[in-house]
């Protein structure tokens, strides 16, 4: 396919603008490398760097920075001899190259590596870089636009370039007149920014303005896998999924948007691996909810597809804190180790933490759009050392509920009495010929199969009779007593509150603040009105129970007033249950799990417990929602 005549600087010369740090832009860099033939690739890099550099590229997958040290400025302030002020500070800088996969200037040296084509780092040697960044079109225009109307279109808004950066441009112009000497085909890969001033150039035959300074030698470290979020183009997860996609020969040209959704579900399984039975389900509907949302989002920002912070305040907002942290950290994993045969360094925004521990101002010669902090307020789990201290000093004679989640639990109860009353008066339902009033509304079924007599029938549902002080909620059957070590009885606080048996999990294994931990709910009884009761997990009188459901059935059984019990489950009672009601005297009104939402079980399920009543005045800054 022949490059098109937009891009050409000479009969010799193509150029390919490019946006540095674009996934996209090193696919697009790749097909026209395989597509055309080249036997010379020139680059926007110094000569300095080229063994460096070279060297770099044939580690990857492993993530290196080539690092050059620029002089030290000193800047003096307001010192003065006479003065008492600290002595003039030097600060110190580096420019470096990042040799990042998905950087369109690196995959163009893999390229030309593999292809054993000739390449020449063009720039001029510059002791302290200026690097030119400005905002530019999303690169995913790519799929639909091709690369020569991509930049046609960004021309009229690119700036003229002034000083260091235009003097660049002059040189690198001259130097692609020299190679075209000895070359017969060259492709030029040079930031969009640039393109226009150096192609201008070398048609105006630029007096060169500028000579090569004198440059530091360079150093090559490999960089720290915690800090490679500031030093990628893309997120590390999706520059992962191209190399992965590169080893395994598997298509690529849609991973800048493909990689979003393998981000997503790699997020759900470790969040499901982590919070288990109460993780939230993230069901297609919600998944596609929360992709509507961050389109919605990017398109607020002007973008055709997601930064890291679009995606993790839309997972936050859809799917909670806990599942928004999983996101963000799995988005900063990079699966490829860094090399370890050589010196580590940390990046930043704009900084670089060298292996000594200095802290320098880092400028990239590869730079892409400009990045800036947002900040966004998550609450994450405490470090295992910081639970275990917090566990240590736990005072386990002092314990108490977190009222919050005291009124959920007791709206929940209610809605589940409310079912129960309204299946015992369905079996008393009748159905009528509508006269004056639809009662409880149209009987369908009766209504059609008197069709022919051309009668409308009503149902009437008389008042329920009897009540219900006793609710058994049995959220995990059969429930397995080493899961559920934790069986306790808690007495109301206040006279909206019940007496609650329950068996959960250990709140100690789960500290989530400073006195507050968390449990998981395997199944519970509410004795509303509140009345005091015998512990029921120590009471003889129900010894005779061999699981923790019939124990808890039986308390409930025993402890209600009424003849009526409701019981609510995955599964009808069956007739052990219903033997067991029977021998106190009373009937079970079962209530389905599947008729409530799953979720809001799932949220119901977990609860905290705080170590005082001092804990609540702070508990709210610890306790976050699955």
């Amino acid at each position: 396919m022949p490059t098109p005549a937009a891009l050409r600087i000479s009969d010799r010369i193509t150029c390919l603008p490019v946006i540095h740090g674009s996934g996209d832009f090193a696919v697009e860099v790749r097909r026209v490398m395989l597509d055309n033939r080249f036997d010379c690739l020139a680059v926007p890099l110094p000569p300095s760097f080229q063994e460096a550099v070279t060297w770099a590229v044939n580690r990857l997958p492993g993530v290196t920075a080539v690092v050059q040290p620029e002089p030290r400025s000193y800047d003096a302030g307001d010192w003065s001899p006479e003065g008492d002020g600290d002595e003039p500070s030097d600060r110190a800088g580096v420019s470096y190259v990042p040799i990042d996969p998905c950087q369109p200037v690196i995959a163009a040296l893999r390229i030309a590596s593999q292809e054993h084509m000739a390449v020449r780092f063009v720039d001029p040697e510059t002791a302290e870089y200026e690097a030119v960044g400005m905002v530019l079109p999303d690169p995913y225009a790519l799929k639909r636009v091709q690369s020569d109307r991509f930049a046609a279109a960004v021309l009229p808004v690119l700036p003229r370039l002034e000083g260091q950066a235009a003097d660049r441009c002059i040189a690198m112009a001259n130097r692609l007149r020299e190679l075209e000497a000895r070359f017969q085909s060259i492709l030029f890969v040079c930031s969009i920014a640039e393109w226009p001033w150096v192609k201008e150039a070398y048609h105006d035959r630029t007096p060169q303005r500028v000579v090569d300074e004198e440059v530091e030698d360079v150093e090559t470290y490999a960089v720290a896998p915690n800090s490679l979020a500031f030093f990628l183009g893309e997120l590390p997860y999706i520059t992962g999924l191209y190399e992965q996609a590169r080893n395994e020969l598997d298509p690529d040209e849609n991973l800048s948007i493909d990689g979003i959704k393998a981000l997503l579900l790699e997020a759900r399984d470790r969040y499901k691996a982590e919070f288990k039975g109460r993780a939230r389900k993230i069901t297609p509907k919600l998944a596609a909810t929360y992709f509507q949302y961050v389109r919605n989002l990017s398109l607020v920002d002007r973008r055709l597809t997601p930064d890291l912070y679009t995606l993790i305040v839309a997972a936050q907002q859809i799917f909670g804190d806990a599942l928004a942290i999983t996101l963000a950290e799995t988005a900063r994993e990079y699966p490829f180790p860094p090399p370890v045969d050589m010196q580590t360094c940390k990046m930043g925004l704009g900084k670089l933490q060298l292996p000594d521990g200095e802290i320098v101002e880092a400028t990239s010669r590869l730079p892409g759009p400009p990045v800036f902090w947002r900040s966004l307020s998550l609450t994450r789990r405490a470090p295992k050392i910081q639970q275990d201290e917090w566990r240590m000093r736990w005072n386990p004679f002092r314990q108490c509920s977190w009222p919050p989640e005291d009124n959920k639990i007791e709206n929940f109860r209610t809605h589940v009495k409310d079912m129960a009353l309204a299946m015992l008066g369905a079996d008393l339902a009748r159905s009528e010929k509508f006269t004056t009033s639809i009662m409880d509304g149209l009987d369908i079924r009766e209504t059609l199969r008197n069709w022919h007599t051309r009668d409308i029938y009503v149902k009437v549902l008389p008042p329920s009779r009897g009540n219900l002080d006793s609710a058994v909620m049995l959220f995990d059957s059969p429930a397995d007593p080493r899961e559920y070590p934790w069986r306790m009885t808690w007495h109301a606080e206040h006279q909206n509150e019940s007496t609650l048996c329950f068996f959960a999990t250990n709140y100690l294994d789960e500290i989530v603040g400073p006195g507050v931990g968390q449990a998981t709910y395997g199944g519970c009884l509410f004795l509303f009105p509140p009345r005091p009761v015998p512990d029921v997990w120590q009471d003889p009188r129900f010894d005779f129970a061999d699981t923790l459901e019939e124990r808890l059935l039986a308390a409930g059984c025993y402890h209600s007033e009424h003849r009526h019990v409701a019981i609510l489950s995955d599964s009808p009672p069956g007739a052990g249950f219903r033997r067991l009601a029977r021998k106190f005297g009373k009937k079970l009104v079962h209530v389905p799990l599947s008729r409530l939402s799953q979720e809001t079980v799932s949220h119901l399920r977990v609860f905290h417990v705080l170590n005082g009543h001092e804990v609540r005045s702070y508990a709210a800054h610890f306790i976050r929602e699955a």
